[in-house]
């Protein structure tokens, strides 16, 4: 079974083409820049090679279009024809209370999707410009819906409700929903194959930790809570985000600096973080590369960056009464022990005792803490792509 999986974004389309058969990518790539002048594909062939092509990609059909198309040339293709599609995999990002698992995509379930747009004005119309162009151009195909929110959805009340009146909560949907919730049902199942161990009984905090990050506590296999909230702004200190913030210092910026709501959400969204504090860029290794130079700003960025995350693996440990294991994942928790190092130290009085040499790793499975450490913590790289492609076969054999 061949399924392709879509992630699209407002300006962009990650794809990857999956022979589920041997659990294999046998073709993945991207457009950027969708409706500006100098769009381009970058891909990955079968034998490894990457590969660019310049094209006018106006908008999203054009786009997905001039992906088949690829995926089936002579010269570049890893499949002869279309036919060999048996199924499309959307990445949705927004699914509100509607959604708490993955489901086929028929009409009434995007009518239900698109009443979430206001929840996620940038993110849900993307994602459905993408279901669009499948529908025009392999209209027999199937198409499931994998959401973002969804694992998050079993949060108890008392978690996922914020202390303001609770009309706005029945009116508008005003809570806490989280988000990579993908992710971290990927991490928090694979862990547990990795080590051999049943979700059951178990409490597993995963940190989702990349310029966006979150923080999700699982007990038994189930989400009880996470950092994100009703938008990803809320949380931790991320590449571009704020994280939590006092909500009189927003009003505060917004009269001081006069801000509108679009302003103040710009300035939250896209000038804080990493990138606010640091001044430079929201990179983590240009961070990493500064506080090595000394950098003061750079070297108050990352305390607060680590202390952020500290805080939540404490704060998450106490909401599940203990932790058995700690997962970190994502373009930064896979990838620099600095920043998994700051993230555990301190908290050897919780049990979690890292390796230093062990921490070294970057981007494979393995145990970084201790052989005497109480908590496991692990590095498991994730796969959302593979997830929602599991989910995508799963439905369509039922």
């Amino acid at each position: 079974m061949k399924i392709l999986v879509l992630n699209c974004g407002s300006s962009s389309i990650k794809y990857k083409l999956f022979d589920m058969d041997r659990k294999e990518v046998i073709a993945q790539g991207g457009i950027e820049k969708i409706g500006l002048k100098d769009s381009f594909l970058k891909f990955t062939l079968p034998s490894g090679e990457k590969k660019v092509l310049e094209k006018d990609i106006p908008e999203h059909t054009v786009g997905v279009e001039f992906i088949l198309n690829t995926l089936t040339s002579p010269e570049y293709g890893a499949i002869k024809s279309l036919d060999e599609i048996n199924a499309v995999g959307h990445r949705m990002v927004h699914g509100g209370e509607k959604f708490s698992e993955s489901v086929r995509l028929t009409p009434e379930v995007l009518a239900a999707f698109t009443a979430c747009n206001d929840l996620a004005p940038l993110h849900n119309p993307a994602n459905l410009k993408g279901v669009n162009a499948i529908s025009a151009i392999l209209p027999n195909v199937p198409q499931i819906g994998v959401f973002d929110t969804a694992f998050h959805q079993t949060m108890p009340k008392h978690a996922y409700l914020y202390a303001v009146p609770y009309e706005l909560y029945e009116k508008y949907g005003v809570r806490r929903y989280g988000f990579h919730g993908t992710s971290h049902r990927y991490v928090s199942q694979r862990v547990c194959e990795f080590l051999g161990v049943e979700p059951e009984g178990k409490k597993i905090i995963t940190c989702h930790i990349g310029n966006g990050g979150s923080i999700t506590a699982i007990k038994d296999g189930k989400c009880v809570d996470t950092s994100m909230g009703l938008t990803p702004l809320e949380g931790l200190m991320m590449g571009t985000r704020s994280g939590d913030i006092d909500a009189g210092a927003v009003s505060f910026i917004m009269e001081k600096e006069g801000l509108d709501a679009n302003g103040i959400s710009n300035l939250l969204n896209k000038k804080s973080g990493v990138l606010g504090i640091f001044g430079e860029s929201s990179d983590m290794r240009d961070l990493e590369n500064a506080v090595a130079a000394g950098n003061p700003k750079a070297v108050l960025a990352e305390e607060m960056y680590f202390y952020r995350i500290k805080k939540y693996i404490g704060a998450y440990a106490a909401a599940l009464g203990g932790v058995d294991i700690v997962v970190f994942t994502g373009g930064v928790g896979e990838n620099q022990a600095s920043a998994r190092w700051g993230a555990c130290e301190g908290l050897e009085f919780m049990g979690i005792k890292l390796d230093a040499e062990k921490n070294k790793v970057r981007g494979e499975e393995m145990v970084i803490s201790t052989e005497d450490s109480q908590v496991k913590v692990v590095v498991i790289p994730t796969d959302e792509e593979l997830m929602i492609a599991s989910d995508t076969m799963d439905i369509l054999k039922k």
